[in-house]
């Protein structure tokens, strides 16, 4: 599989804190990648820096056949990079459907047009709809964003970023604060979604990160440790001694 993102020597500081040091990481067109890594090791920095949210202080990024090292937030989810879960705000008081279109309207325009005319936008509906049952949310299509369940918007955000229709996932944490049956059903999701995208997991649930990536990078103190298939992380003596310890993984 050909690279489609690729990272070299990357780096991001805060004064004399080094948050993301000399990051070199590379993620194959229709892979699931995921991080790892303990609190504080530069997770949440590397996924801004990427996104284009934060711009790096030093280091290139590629995406596909782009030096987008110096491209902002906007210009990269118009190329297919796209952020979810925080890749825009949800509005309490418009419908699911509502939420998505502007989301799929915002990737593929400089300026939002009257609202009067957002539905009938029909490219941009269509996408909407397309993402909305992508992200299994068919059923609440006409509700209210300020009606849903915490897991239900979860899915509405991810229905945003897919949207869009991005070449490429950037998921943070997607299942922070879930009960284990919703955390279940994100498993699936995602597993429904690979080889259709490729995608950049973050994620705090070693299970779930397992059970879907096909490579996992671990990230301590703002370096990359290693990375390897699952198979080759699990049993990483290193690894295990600095992160996962003893706990058993399915």
């Amino acid at each position: 599989m050909k690279t489609l993102l690729k990272t070299e020597s990357i780096v991001k500081r805060y004064g004399a804190i080094l948050v993301t040091d000399k990051v070199s990481l590379d993620v194959r067109e229709g892979e699931l990648h995921a991080v790892i890594g303990p609190n504080g090791a530069g997770k949440t920095t590397l996924i801004n820096q990427l996104s284009g949210e934060l711009r790096s202080d030093s280091g290139r990024i590629e995406f596909g056949s782009e030096d987008v090292t110096a491209l902002g937030i906007n210009s990269r989810a118009r190329m297919g990079l796209v952020r979810s879960y925080q890749i825009t705000s949800v509005f309490d008081e418009f419908t699911v459907l509502e939420n998505a279109t502007l989301a799929a309207l915002g990737a593929r325009t400089h300026a939002f047009k009257l609202w009067g005319h957002l539905l009938g936008e029909r490219a941009a509906r269509d996408a909407a709809e397309e993402g909305i049952v992508l992200a299994g949310l068919q059923h609440r299509t006409v509700s209210l964003a300020s009606s849903l369940g915490y897991g239900e918007r979860r899915q509405l955000e991810l229905a945003m970023a897919l949207a869009a229709r991005p070449k490429f996932l950037l998921l943070d944490e997607p299942m922070a604060g879930m009960s284990v049956q919703e955390s279940g059903a994100v498993v699936d999701l995602l597993r429904s979604l690979k080889r259709k995208y490729t995608i950049l997991l973050v994620e705090h649930d070693m299970n779930a990160v397992f059970a879907l990536a096909d490579r996992i990078s671990v990230l301590v103190y703002g370096r990359l440790m290693v990375t390897g298939t699952p198979e080759e992380i699990k049993g990483n003596a290193e690894v295990r001694a600095t992160y996962l310890g003893e706990e058993e993984i399915s």
